[in-house]
C-alpha cells in the first residue's frame, strides 16, 4: 500500500471559522446566492492613518506600506518602508528604511523614537535596527513566531536590498526592533514578496514571480523552507490571472491581467485569507496608466491560491486620487488584515505615493449567503466540510443579519454521512432570531456540542417568510 500525501493536513485550531465565500470548508449550498462587500463606499476615498512624517524625519517623504502588522499582546505593531527627501533624489520609491509604528485600535497610530540607530546625527526618530537603518530595504514582510525555541527568532523577516541584487534576504529579532541578519543572505532567488507564514511547520514566502509556462507575466509563486536558512529554490505557482495554456498567451507583460506582489497573508487556522494587487495593465504597455485594484484569494495549504469569486474587487482603487485623465489610481499592499474590536480592518496604500491607507468591514462580513430566490433551486440551505471536535462541550456561534421572527436560521449537526444527530437536528435544533457577529447557537437543553465526537457537519438552514433579508457572513466552533 503507498500513501501518498498530496491533500492538506487537518487543521487543528482553538477555533475555526466557516466563511461561505470558502467553499473549501462551506463545499455545499443550494438556493443560495453569494454576495461579497467591497471594503469602500462607492465614490470616497478610505482614509489616512498613517501619513509621512514631518519634515526632516526618515518618513517625511514616503510612508509605504510594503510592510506587516501584526497584533500583539494589547495592541498593533506595524513595520513600514520611510523615505526621506533628503537621502537621494531617486522617484522610484527605492531608498527606503524600515520603520515602526504602534496602534491599540488601527485607526491611530503613534510613531516611538526607538534611538535604536543613529540617522544624519539623531537617534529622536522611528527606525528599526536592521541592516543598521540604512535606506536599502525594499520589502519587509514578517511573522511572530513564539513556537521556535529560539528566543533570539522570534521574530523573522524577509526582505529585499540592491546590495543582494534583489534575490531575498532573512533576518531574525527577538523583539521586532532589533535585528539580526543570516550569514548566508541573501538566502533565495529575486522574488518581489509580501506574504510570509509559517504553516505546518514549513516556512511559505509568496511574491511576484514569472516563467512557468508561456512568457513571464506577474504570477504568485512560493518558495518553502523548514529552517528559515535553506530555501529550496523551485518555486510553486499559485495564483494567476493571464491566460492559462492551453489557450494562447494573448497579451505581452504589463499589458493584461496579472497578480502584483504575490499576497499578504490572514492565517484564520483552517482557511488562509490573501490580499493581491489586481494588475490591469493598459494595452499600450503605458505602465503610467496601469490600473491596480486589490483583491482576495483563500487557500487551504499556503501553496495554491483561487479567487473565491473571479476578478472580485475587494478595495476599488476609483476615487482614491484625484487622477489626470487617462490615468487610473493604483493600490498596493502589504501584510496587514486584522480583526480588532468589532471591525475587520485592512492597511494599504497608493502606490508610490507614500501615505498608508484603512478599509475596514463589520468584523468578518466580506461576504455573505442570502436566499436567491430562483425558482427550482432548492430549499437554502448550506453544510460545511467534516470537522472533529477535540473536547467535550464545543460551541457553535453565527455571524449573521436579517434575522427575526419572519427569517431564522435553523443549525442543525449531522454526521460525515450527512445524517442528522440526534438532539441537534430537527425540532431540537431552535431558530436564531437575533442578528449579532457572534450569536450562540442553541439546541433544545443545549448550548454545547456535548458527546459529540465527529467527524460532524454543520447544515444551516434559512426558514421562515422573511428569509429573503437574512444574511449569514460566517459560522465559528470554539473548544
Amino acid at each position: 500500500m503507498i500513501e501518498v500525501l498530496t491533500g492538506v493536513a487537518a487543521a487543528r485550531v482553538p477555533e475555526a471559522v466557516f466563511f461561505p465565500f470558502d467553499d473549501g470548508n462551506v463545499p455545499f449550498a443550494a438556493g443560495l446566492r453569494l454576495r461579497m462587500i467591497p471594503g469602500k463606499q462607492v465614490g470616497r476615498p478610505n482614509p489616512i492613518v498613517l501619513p509621512h512624517g514631518r519634515p526632516g524625519t526618515p518618513d517625511d517623504a514616503r510612508a509605504r506600506f510594503y510592510g506587516t502588522v501584526i497584533p500583539f499582546e494589547d495592541g498593533l505593531r506595524m513595520w513600514y518602508l520611510g523615505r526621506s527627501a533628503l537621502d537621494d533624489s531617486r522617484k522610484d520609491g527605492r531608498g527606503l528604511r524600515v520603520c515602526y509604528a504602534t496602534s491599540r485600535d488601527g485607526v491611530h497610530w503613534e510613531k516611538p523614537e526607538l534611538g535604536l540607530v543613529e540617522i544624519r546625527g539623531s537617534r529622536r526618530h522611528n527606525v528599526v535596527d536592521l541592516r543598521g537603518g540604512r535606506a536599502d530595504v525594499t520589502a519587509l514582510p514578517i511573522i511572530h513566531d513564539p513556537a521556535d525555541p529560539n528566543a533570539s527568532r522570534r521574530f523573522k523577516a524577509v526582505f529585499e536590498s540592491p546590495e543582494y541584487d534583489n534575490r531575498f534576504a532573512v533576518a531574525y529579532s527577538p523583539d521586532g526592533l532589533r535585528w539580526t541578519e543570516s550569514p548566508h543572505n541573501p538566502v533565495g532567488p529575486i522574488l518581489e514578496q509580501t506574504g510570509l507564514i509559517r504553516f505546518r511547520d514549513c516556512y511559505y514566502v509568496n511574491g511576484q514571480g514569472g516563467d512557468h509556462f508561456h512568457g513571464a507575466p506577474r504570477r504568485l509563486i512560493t518558495f518553502a523552507s523548514y529552517d528559515f536558512e535553506h530555501w529550496l529554490e523551485t518555486p510553486c505557482l499559485g495564483f494567476r490571472r493571464d491566460s492559462e495554456p492551453p489557450r494562447a498567451v494573448s497579451t505581452p507583460a504589463t499589458t493584461g491581467e496579472e497578480v502584483h506582489l504575490g499576497a499578504g497573508l490572514w492565517d484564520r487556522g483552517n482557511v488562509i485569507l490573501g490580499v493581491t494587487d489586481l494588475w490591469h495593465g493598459h494595452p499600450s504597455g503605458d505602465r503610467a496608466r496601469t490600473v491596480q485594484d486589490l483583491g482576495l484569494v483563500i487557500t487551504h495549504d499556503a501553496l495554491h491560491y483561487r479567487e473565491p469569486v473571479p476578478d472580485f474587487t475587494l478595495v476599488p482603487a476609483a476615487g482614491e486620487l484625484e487622477a489626470p485623465p487617462n490615468r487610473g489610481d493604483t493600490l498596493s499592499h502589504g501584510q496587514g488584515m486584522a480583526n480588532v474590536g468589532e471591525r475587520t480592518l485592512l492597511w494599504y496604500e497608493i502606490w508610490l505615493h507614500g501615505e498608508i491607507r484603512l478599509a475596514s468591514w463589520d468584523r468578518d462580513r466580506l461576504g455573505y449567503y442570502e436566499p436567491s430566490g430562483q425558482m427550482g433551486a432548492g430549499e437554502p440551505q448550506c453544510v460545511t466540510c467534516p470537522f472533529r471536535p477535540r473536547n467535550g462541550a464545543p460551541r457553535v456561534f453565527v455571524n449573521a443579519d436579517g434575522l427575526s421572527g419572519e427569517g431564522t436560521l435553523v443549525v442543525e449537526v449531522l454526521d460525515e454521512q450527512f445524517r442528522p444527530l440526534p438532539g441537534y437536528s430537527g425540532a431540537d435544533a431552535l431558530p436564531l432570531r437575533g442578528s449579532g457577529l457572534r450569536v450562540p447557537v442553541l439546541w433544545k437543553g443545549r448550548e454545547a456540542l456535548r458527546g459529540v465526537r465527529g467527524p460532524i457537519r454543520l447544515r444551516v438552514r434559512f426558514e421562515g417568510a422573511g428569509r429573503s433579508a437574512v444574511r449569514l457572513f460566517a459560522m465559528y466552533v470554539t473548544g
